[in-house]
């Protein structure tokens, strides 16, 4: 986005005093709604990599805190780990949407996860006047893991070995509440822990639909680079349930990267979340748009 486009996208000198006002005054339901309440919301796809929409996100992240609720981050990282992978000289494999993470590969996802992609997210945050802290599964032992056996979807007695994967055993969510309380923001990068102390890599879409069962958060929102839920003309789905989901995953709708997203959706809708919402990252103050006004921008799934 070029800088004079930014501009006048954010230029509202046009709108009156009272008219603004008037805007703010049709979030108060939703505020007085959600006032307390966990949000979980995975951060991915262009919302993450296009600085003008990063500003965006960390503003609603911290206007959401500000008006008493209590935003979550989880985030992926796919584009940044391709990225370093490729400076490596090596190339990421997917099988059924989850990246296969050899012992080398895991190095690079825990050192761009941790390191890099997590600490821009605190940074953005913290810039935009909230009070960030970065955590991996491993910190207060949030995250406990074990290989993930990924059973072959059209052959159940195949197993695939997808190396350093984890499926994740337990979270225990106290260090999460101790700095909700506190007011702080938790960034979480999708890094759990073994029995023995080994490393793995969760699939990020996985590790926000179980924080957000825990948590027994309010709603759980997922930034995509798509509208939502897409039939097979290409057209959003706005409101689905779980039945319609299986339907979609039965006749091919639903595949690929998608496979993880909608199934951990659908888990969390059916565990306790009250809505899942999947909305597009790259419209500007998506989450805004979805959480204070009435309009949907994405597809929601209702557990029936």
């Amino acid at each position: 986005m070029s800088t004079s486009n930014a501009t006048s996208d954010h230029d509202l000198s046009h709108i009156g005093p009272r008219d603004k006002a008037e805007i703010l005054s049709q979030a108060l339901p939703y505020i007085r709604r959600f006032h307390g309440k966990t949000i979980v919301i995975k951060y991915g796809g262009n919302a993450m990599t296009d600085p003008a929409l990063q500003q965006d996100f960390a503003e609603d992240v911290v206007l959401l805190k500000l008006v008493g609720m209590n935003p979550v981050v989880v985030h992926g990282g796919g584009p940044q780990i391709e990225e370093a992978l490729a400076r490596l000289g090596k190339k990421g494999t997917f099988i059924q949407g989850m990246r296969v993470t050899d012992d080398e590969t895991m190095e690079v996802v825990e050192w761009v996860l941790a390191g890099q992609v997590q600490q821009d997210i605190v940074g953005l945050i913290n810039v935009a006047g909230g009070k960030a802290v970065g955590l991996t599964g491993r910190d207060g032992g949030l995250i406990r893991a074990k290989k993930l056996k990924m059973v072959d979807i059209k052959d159940p007695n195949k197993i695939h070995d997808v190396g350093n994967v984890g499926e994740i055993e337990s979270i225990d969510p106290s260090v999460v509440k101790a700095l909700q309380d506190d007011q702080f923001i938790p960034v979480i990068s999708p890094l759990g822990f073994g029995a023995d102390n080994e490393n793995y890599n969760i699939n990020a879409d996985v590790v926000a639909g179980k924080l957000a069962e825990v948590l027994k958060a309010e709603k759980l929102m997922m930034l995509t680079n798509t509208p939502g839920v897409l039939d097979k003309e290409g057209k959003l789905l706005t409101n689905l349930s779980a039945r319609e989901i299986d339907d979609l995953f039965a006749d091919g709708t639903i595949s690929g990267g998608m496979l993880p997203k909608i199934g951990s959706a659908l888990d969390a809708a059916k565990n306790g979340v009250n809505t899942v919402h999947i909305i597009d990252g790259r419209v500007p103050h998506a989450m805004l748009l979805e959480v204070l006004t009435e309009q949907a921008y994405g597809t929601m799934i209702r557990s029936r």
